[in-house]
């Protein structure tokens, strides 16, 4: 069987190396892929990011299955393009895609169907949002509507922050975001608690929880510094306790199905509920992602030990209650390798040494996953803000520490950038 990967980040390099480890694929593309892929004899790139040429190419090469890695092509209705040409594609259609492509269309959703989530209210216009945030005073959060490469989240500390990030929003529309025509802002109550990552994947009626994760948003150590796409995760996540979990799927993820059943977009493929949990293991509902996390993704297909190509066709056949997931009972933890400037201005073409060799055999308990990286004539370069993610299995996250940050010192490139603190809530637990 052949199989198609969506993406071109650490995402979708790790989808990838799992898919290659089923008996039953024979070879797994990766559109458009990136350096690490290329170096993966059992992987092959195809430079086709338009969603009707990626198409017409995947039914003559006979794919027998999609999967969509990123936000960008399933906000811009590739599973709606393929499932029209009877193509098997796994992954939201464009209307579900909106839980995660326009923060404002989740949040409404969210109080539509009583799941809990921070108060808020959503602005086009600068001074009434400035005059919000005056009336509700810091710390606030104030989130771009649409996609922004997980960028266009301000947790502000003082009202200063919050109106800076309102101009820059809006006035500036600095993010190059715009939804249905318009910049907007959603501004929110600011939550204490503990951040976690719960990510399932939904068949359109039957769901099924991945392993739990917690990533690392901020770019420093101690999560200081500015937010990030991710500098690091792993799994399990201690904070997300039996008792947490349960909750989690009868107080959110349920009812998100059920409520999305309802206004008339079934959803299919993965979600993922960012999660605060508070002192007393109650959740509310950060955000919505039509994905999976990048780099939760990292660790949790090192820990899933079922054959991804079965699970796949499972969750798009309908049939996903019929699977139970087995994980190793190690833990999984990630460090991402980030570019010089990242995350506001990454530098691009600076050489990487020290790689370790690629395999896809399957039982290794280290793999460095690829993001921002590319094939050149002098070997591999830097391409992207968050440039490779060094991921372990180990017998304690303290084990798992060790190791990972024995292999990223071995790797360099110049002004690369990682955090050294990665897991450091899960030693506290």
């Amino acid at each position: 069987m052949k199989v198609l990967v969506v993406g071109g980040g650490g995402r979708e390099h790790a989808l990838a190396w799992a898919l290659a480890q089923s008996p039953k694929v024979q070879k797994v593309f990766v559109a458009p892929g990136n350096g690490g892929t290329a170096l993966d004899g059992r992987l092959q790139n195809v430079n086709i990011t338009e969603t009707q040429a990626l198409l017409a190419w995947a039914a003559t090469e006979k794919i027998a299955i999609t999967v969509v890695g990123p936000e960008q092509p399933l906000a811009a209705g590739m599973v709606d393009a393929f499932r029209a040409k009877g193509m098997r594609i796994f992954g939201p259609t464009q209307a579900a895609a909106q839980l995660e492509s326009s923060k404002a269309f989740s949040k409404a959703f969210m109080q539509r169907h009583g799941i809990p989530t921070a108060a808020y209210q959503s602005f086009t216009d600068a001074g009434l949002a400035h005059a919000y945030v005056d009336a509700q005073g810091a710390p606030i959060v104030v989130k771009a509507d649409g996609l922004a490469a997980g960028k266009g989240v301000v947790v502000a500390m003082t009202a200063d922050q919050a109106h800076a990030a309102i101009d820059f929003m809006l006035e500036g529309n600095a993010l190059g975001v715009v939804h249905n025509g318009e910049a907007r802002v959603v501004i929110e109550a600011f939550l204490q608690g503990e951040e976690a990552s719960f990510i399932v994947m939904c068949d359109g009626k039957n769901v099924t929880a991945l392993a739990t994760s917690q990533d690392h948003k901020r770019l420093l150590d101690g999560d200081a510094g500015p937010n990030t796409g991710g500098m690091g995760a792993y799994s399990p996540a201690p904070v997300v306790t039996p008792q947490v979990h349960a909750r989690a799927m009868r107080e959110v993820i349920l009812p998100t199905i059920k409520g999305m059943e309802k206004d008339g977009i079934p959803y299919t493929g993965f979600l993922y509920a960012g999660l605060m949990i508070d002192a007393q293991g109650g959740v509310k509902t950060l955000e919505f992602n039509c994905r999976m996390g990048d780099p939760e993704t990292q660790p949790i297909v090192m820990r899933l030990k079922n054959d991804w190509f079965d699970l796949l066709m499972a969750a798009t056949s309908g049939t996903l209650d019929q699977v139970e997931l087995q994980w190793d009972r190690r833990v999984a933890l990630g460090v991402v390798m980030a570019a010089h400037g990242y995350p506001m201005s990454p530098r691009k073409g600076d050489a990487i040494t020290g790689l370790p060799p690629v395999s896809v055999q399957g039982g290794e308990d280290a793999v460095v996953f690829h993001a921002g990286t590319q094939a050149s004539a002098e070997g591999t370069i830097t391409s992207g803000g968050r440039v490779l993610c060094v991921t372990v299995l180990a017998e304690s996250v303290k084990a798992a520490q060790q190791r990972v940050y024995e292999i990223a010192q071995g790797i360099a490139f110049d002004g690369a950038q990682y955090r050294r603190d990665i897991g450091w809530r899960a030693v506290r637990h």
